[in-house]
């Protein structure tokens, strides 16, 4: 049976650095959204063995460090099924950009086997296998506004946000995320031997606390434009930030660059996705983020404006076929 899926994009609505801890990992608290522009992920289950990747982007490897084939070796292995996985891979998303588009792939992978194979795994065993293959991995499986904990894996979904405008930018800039958390730890020790603390996971967490706290006070949501304008202001006004900016920028200053376009361009706000390099803006209108992509793309940097994606609406439209 062949099954065709959209695989959608995320965000990091800032993203807090802690402590480095016994598995070497560092303690992260972020906030995912996932957005609407996506890859394709087809999965044929046919007679024989093993696992086949397939994707016109040479950057995508097509062997056993795939993450589809990682996440799809551990399903069949856990059903104790031997058919042949052949997945191909229409890649529109950056490659190691910071919007989770292999981690993505994989998960839309394990839901698109349970209904080429007729089967619904248990919730405890999506999340296992999730986690052992990536830190971003488990935020997929839900979708929508997702609080992240740990070293991103221990996902806990938040009251969902209306689809907002947002501009998703991609220059072509590497950015080495094992080099930017070198960088980090370099400026927390400078930071601590000044006495000043270089864990934010606390000041982080107050602002995520105090921006969604008045999502609904009530319990229930507002409705239409003005919710999301809400929004926005709040978000801005609670101070919360990536962490990565602050080393990532220093050395490459282009990327501040795009961020304070997106800002005079009328982003209520606008940040660093992951470690980098794509950024995005959110926008109080459709309109302001077409003519700020727009200004973008004359400008030789990549640049698409798209909706954040709800966890219903993410959910909903996975499935093509």
């Amino acid at each position: 049976m062949s099954v065709s899926v959209r695989s959608f994009a995320k965000i990091n609505i800032g993203l807090a650095i802690g402590a480095k801890r016994a598995d070497g990992f560092h303690a992260l608290r972020t906030v995912y959204q996932t957005v609407a522009i996506h890859d394709v992920i087809h999965v044929d289950v046919v007679a024989g063995e093993g696992i086949e990747i397939r994707c016109k982007d040479a950057r995508v490897p097509t062997d056993a460090t795939n993450t589809c084939y990682r996440v799809a070796e551990r399903v069949m292995r856990t059903l104790r099924r031997l058919e042949k996985v052949i997945i191909e891979i229409e890649k529109n998303l950056p490659v190691q950009g910071g919007i989770g588009g292999g981690s993505s792939n994989a998960v839309t992978t394990l839901f698109a086997l349970e209904r080429a194979l007729g089967v619904t795994l248990d919730p405890h065993e999506k999340l296992r296998i999730a986690a052992e293959v990536g830190s971003d991995l488990p935020l997929f499986l839900l979708g929508g506004l997702v609080l992240g904990h740990g070293r991103g894996e221990e996902i806990y979904p938040l009251p969902d946000l209306p689809p907002l405008p947002i501009v998703i930018v991609t220059p072509a800039v590497p950015v080495s995320t094992p080099q930017a958390f070198r960088d980090w730890d370099a400026l927390a020790e400078a930071e601590l031997t000044q006495g000043r603390p270089s864990d934010t996971i606390n000041t982080f967490s107050r602002g995520v606390f105090a921006w969604l706290s008045g999502i609904a006070p009530t319990g229930v949501p507002t409705s239409g434009g003005d919710r999301a304008e809400t929004l926005l202001l709040d978000l801005v006004r609670a101070g919360i930030v990536n962490d990565f900016e602050r080393v990532v920028f220093p050395q490459n200053p282009e990327l501040r660059d795009v961020k304070c376009v997106l800002e005079r361009e009328g982003a209520v706000y606008a940040s660093l996705s992951g470690s980098g390099s794509t950024l995005y803006g959110l926008f109080s209108s459709a309109q302001e983020a077409e003519k700020a992509a727009t200004k973008l793309n004359t400008q030789g940097v990549p640049a698409v404006a798209t909706v954040t994606l709800p966890r219903a609406a993410y959910r909903e439209q996975m499935f093509i076929r």
